[in-house]
């Protein structure tokens, strides 16, 4: 069971090398495409959205107060609101909305 463990490691650490190395040696001059360079200035963002929303809204008990928590936390982040008030009001909504389901 051992050597399972420390192969998938190797692996995951081959890979995650990979992901980084490869493009430093294929891309060696500055990006002109502005489709390809606009790409790649959001795949962060969406990688983000894609992790982080499904998370949110499972992470509470039920799916209303979840979505309603992650609707909260939103308006605050849109507002400008700074995170821990946020992460405050987000947590406060899924306590009310679970409180009364």
């Amino acid at each position: 069971m051992g050597e399972s463990v420390w192969l998938q490691i190797a692996t995951m650490a081959g890979v995650t090398y990979a992901i980084r190395f490869i493009p430093l040696v294929l891309l060696r001059r500055e990006l002109r495409n502005p489709y390809l360079r606009a790409f790649l200035h959001y795949v962060p963002y969406a990688t983000l959205t894609a992790m982080t929303i499904p998370s949110a809204v499972l992470s509470a008990p039920h799916l209303l107060s979840g979505v309603i928590g992650l609707a909260v936390a939103g308006g605050c982040a849109f507002k400008g609101i700074s995170l821990l008030p946020t992460a405050a009001a987000a947590s406060f909504a899924v306590g009310i909305v679970e409180y009364f389901f």
